[in-house]
């Protein structure tokens, strides 16, 4: 390899890994001549969105949040490097004039630097206003501004500004790539059962590419919206060789497990970010997937049609990772049941990445960049909490209001990373006040399940990593003497505040059996325990009190003023 070869390789790397910052993920050129690009972050669960603003100037740079896409009310920083050093202000506009700096400072100047006429200024700031002066970023898309100066005197910026609209937590970069086309893997004619609840699979092959392609979006293709609960597609293993159709779980295709694509009641499209892609073709082309449709057909309608599955978006253009879907959570398996008359009662998966190399030869971390969190109907709060050296480091994904008629993939804000040794533990909270009977764990609209779909890369095969409380153990706790007795005892228990806390308690610390499935049903199975899981609190708004400028007396003051103890 000649010289020039080695630089320009050696370039490519440096930029493909500073493409790639974990804490920004989400990028957009605010401009059409791409001037000005925004790169960001966000951490929904500490409350906090993170900025890096990259402008084609050697003068001032300003960005913002409008009402309505002007300058009248909008949330403003301004900053850049000067004769004198670097300056960063929190300011608001009254009007068409220069923003007026506000009193109370909530974004919090990362770093600043200048060089080849270029600026680059990275914040942060609360997600929740702070003040009045400030705009709150919600889950709906928001009119940015920008404007820049060609030097550092804050003067009018003439045709140097802009608007664009864009959706920063719930971002999708709806991209083109080119040789961009579709398939879809759907039901054929599907006559609906009339029954309340059924599972229905279909097994057949996608097409066949010669090389590896990426999937880059999916989409529902729904036939009955008021039937269709939730869609799977999974890959299955070489055993399976043939296309058939069965009712799911009755025996036939339960090997196939690999999550490949997911969709739930109430969601949408999902687009992966610009850096990985779903592999299919090349040496992943010859295997059969598993659609697997969910049909909630409560008033038991019989002859409805149905043709509903998922349509997957590819591209011969490939991206930098391949990515893949991990099942977790609490495994699906008959034999644990929710107390009826539960105001709040907890149930909880346990993944422990310390057992993936028992079924994979060359495991990797996960980068875990966006989750679905799927209870059944009396689920109200899924937590994912992330745990390294039997100590919680994170809360990896958090819904504290979860409804069973919306379900989506969650976008987590940044990449997070899952090392291995590392212990997911998935937790839910029902609600069976309604309820006079146990709930089971199982596939039905009216049974529970407990689970978080993880999105990650780089891709292994592996299809799961879940937990099952001994019931062995369990029963015997409870004063059984063996496991029939223990379910007899479950049916037969009036039950109560006292004996509902009782189980929730023996359940919690009960030992687990952990199960990691590969890609071709191998299975480890081993003991794990729950772990203690906490809720994280978010950080409150930045104010002046943490602007690192200011002197000790007057951060006292600043403190004592805002009321903060110390």
């Amino acid at each position: 390899m000649g010289l020039l070869s080695l630089v320009l390789l050696l370039l490519s790397a440096q930029w493909s890994c500073a493409q790639e910052d974990p804490l920004l993920p989400f990028s957009e050129h605010l401009d059409p001549e791409h001037n000005v690009r925004l790169k960001w972050g966000f951490d929904e669960i500490q409350g906090t969105i993170l900025f890096e603003l990259t402008v084609n100037t050697s003068g001032w740079v300003g960005f913002g949040f409008s009402p309505k896409g002007g300058m009248t009310g909008a949330d403003i920083v301004i900053g850049g490097v000067g004769p004198k050093g670097s300056y960063f202000t929190d300011r608001n506009a009254v009007g068409n004039s220069i923003p007026v700096v506000d009193q109370q400072q909530n974004y919090k100047l990362l770093s600043l630097t200048e060089s080849d006429g270029r600026t680059v200024v990275k914040f942060q700031r609360s997600i929740e206003s702070c003040d009045e002066k400030d705009l709150p970023i919600t889950n709906l898309p928001m009119k940015l501004i920008y404007a820049y100066g060609q030097s550092d005197d804050i003067v009018y910026h003439n045709n140097r500004r802009g608007t664009k609209e864009v959706n920063l937590l719930k971002y999708m970069p709806r991209v083109s790539p080119p040789n961009s086309k579709y398939f879809d893997m759907t039901m054929a004619n599907f006559s609906v059962p009339a029954n309340q609840t059924y599972y229905h699979c279909k097994i057949m092959r996608a097409p066949t590419f010669d090389r590896k392609q990426h999937i880059y979006r999916i989409e529902p293709v729904i036939t009955n919206f008021d039937l269709v609960h939730h869609l799977l597609l999974y890959r299955c293993p070489p055993s399976v060789t043939q296309p058939f159709e069965v009712a799911c779980y009755a025996g036939d295709g339960q090997e196939c497990m690999e999550t490949v694509g997911v969709w739930g009641v109430g969601g949408g499209a999902y687009e992966l970010p610009e850096m990985v892609g779903l592999p299919i073709g090349g040496n992943v082309g010859d295997f059969f997937y598993r659609l697997e449709v969910h049909y909630n057909n409560p008033n038991k309608i019989a002859g409805r049609v149905d043709n509903s599955g998922l349509r997957f978006y590819y591209t011969s253009e490939l991206r930098q990772h391949d990515a893949a879907i991990l099942m977790t959570g609490l495994g699906v398996y008959p034999g644990y049941a929710i107390p009826p008359k539960a105001k709040s009662f907890l149930t909880y998966g346990l993944c422990d990445t310390a057992y993936i190399p028992q079924v994979l030869e060359t495991p990797n971390d996960l980068q875990v960049f966006s989750v679905m969190l799927h209870t059944h109907l009396t689920g109200r709060k899924v937590r994912v909490g992330h745990f390294r050296g039997g100590k919680q480091i994170d809360l990896l994904a958090v819904d504290e209001n979860y409804n069973f008629e919306y379900q989506d993939v969650t976008i987590l804000g940044k990449t997070k990373t899952v090392k291995l040794g590392d212990q997911l533990l998935v937790e839910c909270t029902y609600n069976t006040e309604n309820r006079a009977t146990l709930t089971w764990g199982g596939f039905s609209t009216q049974e529970e399940m407990c689970l978080a779909f993880l999105f990650y890369y780089p891709a292994m095969n592996l299809s799961s990593c879940v937990s099952f409380p001994n019931l062995q153990t369990l029963g015997s706790a409870m004063g059984a003497t063996n496991t029939t007795t223990w379910l007899n005892m479950m049916y037969m228990n009036t039950w109560n505040d006292m004996s509902i806390n009782q189980y929730q308690q023996t359940l919690k610390r009960v030992d687990q059996l952990v199960l990691v499935a590969d890609s071709f049903s191998n299975w480890s199975y081993n003991p794990g325990m729950i772990p203690d899981l906490k809720v994280i609190p978010s950080e409150p708004c930045m104010s002046a009190c943490a602007i690192k400028s200011l002197s000790l007396i007057s951060l006292l003051l600043c403190l004592a003023l805002h009321r903060v103890s110390l």
